[in-house]
């Protein structure tokens, strides 16, 4: 005779098999991983952070160390979480088609809900700030390759924008460095505190 426990497992296997609870069994997943990466991502980071810069007793950097992983990965779990459900929703809507713009106003929903209202924790900006570097990078690549493909499947650019292209990073980089050595050395309350730090450091 099975146990309770037995026929408790043989339902969730059946829940998890069923193909038709792949989007909720996504959410849960991303909720999971959110948490994960989170930890993984701002645990050594804090650690050297924390340890290198900043004042006070050993037991007071730890807590601090721990607080910041905390932070990094609730947040991250809670937008995984509110992103996924809304992609759901928003499927659900349209006859479980997704559209164009459906990753756009998810995203702007869980960036607005985790990362945009109350205060600005100094893990919050760190995140939104990486994230808003690597959309300017990423649109800077789309401005300049648009283009025929090629037989190799490469990016066929013209001359123009091969020269674009070409100085970009360059001009990036170091308008980067200019700018940050002006508001150090001019304006250094509105660097972001870990920066600061790093900067007077070195």
């Amino acid at each position: 005779m099975a146990s309770t426990m037995d026929i408790i497992l043989a339902s969730l296997n059946r829940f998890i098999l069923d193909p038709k609870n792949h989007d909720v069994l996504a959410i849960v997943k991303g909720l999971r991983n959110g948490l994960v990466y989170g930890a993984k991502v701002r645990f050594p980071h804090a650690l050297v952070m924390i340890f290198l810069f900043r004042d006070g007793t050993f037991r007071e950097k730890l807590s601090a160390v721990l607080t910041a992983t905390r932070t990094h990965s609730k947040n991250l779990a809670l937008f995984v979480t509110l992103y996924k459900t809304t992609m759901y929703a928003l499927s659900q809507l349209n006859n479980r088609k997704e559209r164009s713009a459906d990753s756009f106003i998810a995203g702007l929903l869980g960036g607005y809900v985790v990362f945009g209202r109350g205060a600005q924790s100094s893990v919050n900006q760190q995140i939104v700030i990486y994230v808003f570097a690597r959309v300017a990078l990423a649109l800077a690549k789309l401005s300049v390759g648009g283009g025929a493909k090629g037989e190799k499947g490469e990016v066929v650019r013209g001359p123009v924008a091969t020269r674009i292209a070409g100085a970009g990073w360059p001009i990036f980089a170091s308008v980067s460095w200019a700018l940050v050595m002006w508001l150090f050395r001019w304006h250094p309350e509105s660097i972001q505190p870990s920066l600061r730090s790093s900067m007077k450091y070195l």
